[in-house]
């Protein structure tokens, strides 16, 4: 009976043995489901020879063994701003200074014994140690000093790719890059293991492949050498891409503030027009925009802006004969003349946009001139605050003059009384008064639009010149006028004068092909210190890449940046930018419907 209880007794501690155990490993699988480790460690890890692997990704580490006699500054940037997926680690060692010097004096004393022994064989000099020789007494000269000092330096690069084919062919752009400069890498064979440590952020140089440097060769890596757009002042334009740096910049301290937008349609100009000038506006600058498509009324109204909406059916007057009221002697002076210069530019443009006859072009000045002065309105600068004439004063001087002034007379009544009059043919009603102005012109026919524009580009022109403030113009859809040799001319006129009197132009268009054939529409962007390059399409991309020399890289990327992506010139800089707006700045400028809240 005492047996048989002895082995139910046993059987029981078993039983509870096996109970325990499950118990422990069940409490192993919860916490080994809850651990951070699992949930940031890869599905597996595999090291090869000349690879490893990461769950679905590839990788190989190399690392460098030889540099030329000279590094220069920025040496490593064309590897740190590679489009590529890389891991770079250095690890640099300071050595003792009284340790180097005793090592490079016993190294010039070897190197001047062998230098003997050539000369007693008769043999000819050898250059690389006559440099090499030079080398180790400046070295041992600026050591003495403490101009310099010495580390023990090493250079470890890990890349990553999809695949094998695709890893080997990213490791080849990256030899060639480093060969170009004389730096030589190899892979770390049966190391890719202490490799990929070395390279994580873990600061453990596991390779352990160094090399002697001085402070001067050490600095020319210093790493953080990509195009760098910050200012202390100006506004924010978006993030570089490059080094997630912020792109704060102030456009007014350029050469000049004019700025150019090319981008197909969708990719995102207007957003960031509006972006840029919402901003702008909040350190003081007045917003001056010529809207085409009624992109802005929603920000203009937010802001308690004035919105000018141009049609026939409007009240709204701008009269192409007003002068500016300068203060300057010098543009008083010449104020009458340029203003004859744009209104023969205005009305070659109202007159089918082609090219008047020599007699037509003289009778147009002559009645011109006429116009102003029946009211009493000459060179002289204190006649210029006389009312000015309108086309209907033009019209009948036309129609009483001989030569060709009737025939023009007849063709310009449709402005005076026929389909088109009213709108440019009395006096001017708008004010330029308030910190954005918004002139809409979407309700204007196709025909008298490049008019409008030409119009109102001048009324502003003259408001700028007589009262000189820091000012955005922007010009939406810049290929209407640009269409015309006129109006094109004018535009450039514009953008050539824009910084004497603090104005800075955005010139905004997605039909760059036409643009950019023009001449003077290349003239503008040669006066344009600033330009966007938004996503284009696959045939403006080869027209922009020959303007703004673009590399291989970059012309890659114009076709397929996503919307809000682009390439920002500034000056001589020229960065990859993601423009970003908070949720508010989105809600006023977003005029997107599907995204629309």
């Amino acid at each position: 009976m005492a047996k048989k209880q002895k082995q139910l007794s046993a059987a029981d501690i078993a039983a509870q043995a096996q109970l325990q155990e499950e118990v422990e490993i069940q409490r192993a699988f919860e916490a080994g489901i809850t651990t951070l480790r699992d949930l940031i460690s890869p599905s597996s890890l595999e090291f090869q020879s000349d690879h490893f692997r990461i769950g679905t990704k590839y990788g190989r580490t190399i690392y460098v063994y030889g540099y030329p006699r000279s590094l220069y500054t920025g040496w490593l940037s064309s590897i740190i701003n590679i489009d590529e997926v890389l891991d770079i680690s250095m690890y640099i060692y300071p050595a003792d200074t009284a340790v180097i010097m005793k090592n490079l004096t016993k190294k010039v004393t070897q190197l001047e014994a062998t230098m003997d022994i050539n000369s007693e064989k008769g043999k000819v000099r050898d250059p690389e140690l006559e440099a090499a020789i030079s080398d180790a007494e400046e070295l041992r000269d600026q050591l003495q000093v403490g101009a310099e000092r010495f580390f023990r330096y090493a250079l470890y690069i890990t890349v990553y790719a999809d695949s094998l084919d695709e890893l080997q062919f990213v490791q080849h752009k990256i030899e060639n890059i480093f060969g170009q400069q004389m730096v030589f890498t190899k892979v770390a064979s049966s190391q890719q293991e202490q490799g990929m440590n070395s390279t994580m952020p873990q600061c453990t140089d596991q390779l352990q492949i160094r090399r002697n440097m001085n402070t001067g060769a050490i600095s020319t890596s210093f790493p953080f050498t990509s195009a760098d757009l910050t200012q202390e002042k100006g506004i924010l334009y978006g993030v570089n891409m490059h080094n997630n740096g912020l792109v704060i910049f102030d456009r007014f301290s350029l050469e000049n503030a004019n700025m150019v937008v090319f981008a197909k349609s969708g990719a995102g100009k207007s957003f960031t027009v509006k972006l840029e000038a919402i901003r702008s506006m909040m350190i003081g600058t007045e917003i001056i925009i010529i809207d085409p498509e009624n992109e802005y009324q929603k920000l203009c109204d937010a802001v308690g802006g004035t919105y000018v909406r141009l049609s026939l059916n409007s009240d709204v007057r701008i009269n192409p004969f007003d002068l500016p009221k300068v203060v300057d002697s010098e543009d008083a002076n010449d104020a009458l003349r340029a203003n004859l210069v744009t209104l023969h530019g205005l009305f070659r443009l109202m007159l089918g946009g082609g090219v008047l006859a020599p007699n037509e072009e003289a009778d147009l000045d002559q009645a011109l001139i006429d116009t102003y002065a029946r009211a009493g309105i000459t060179s002289d600068p204190l006649t210029h605050t006389a009312p000015p004439p309108t086309i209907i004063n033009l019209y009948d001087t036309l129609l009483h003059m001989g030569g060709s002034g009737p025939s023009l007379a007849q063709r310009l009544r449709k402005y005076t009384t026929g389909t088109f009059a009213g709108i440019f043919s009395q006096q001017s009603n708008v004010e330029i008064n308030n910190q954005m102005v918004v002139f809409n012109i979407r309700d204007l026919e196709d025909e008298l639009r490049p008019v409008a524009m030409y119009i109102v580009l001048n009324h502003i022109w003259n408001i700028t010149r007589a009262d000189q403030r820091r000012r955005m113009l922007i010009v939406d859809e810049a290929w209407q006028l640009m269409k015309y040799e006129d109006s094109a001319s004018f535009l450039f006129s514009l953008a050539k004068r824009a910084r004497k009197y603090f104005l800075g132009l955005t010139t905004i268009t997605q039909d760059v092909e036409d643009f950019m054939s023009s001449k003077m529409g290349r003239a503008i962007v040669n006066n344009s210190s600033m330009q966007l390059l938004l996503k284009q399409s696959s045939s403006a991309v080869d027209v922009l890449s020959d303007v703004f020399k673009l590399t291989t890289e970059e012309r890659r990327r114009l076709s397929s940046f996503p919307v809000g992506q682009g390439l920002f010139f500034a000056g001589q800089n020229h960065v990859h930018v993601q423009i970003v707006a908070s949720d508010e700045e989105t809600q006023l400028i977003n005029t997107n419907p599907n995204t629309q809240k």
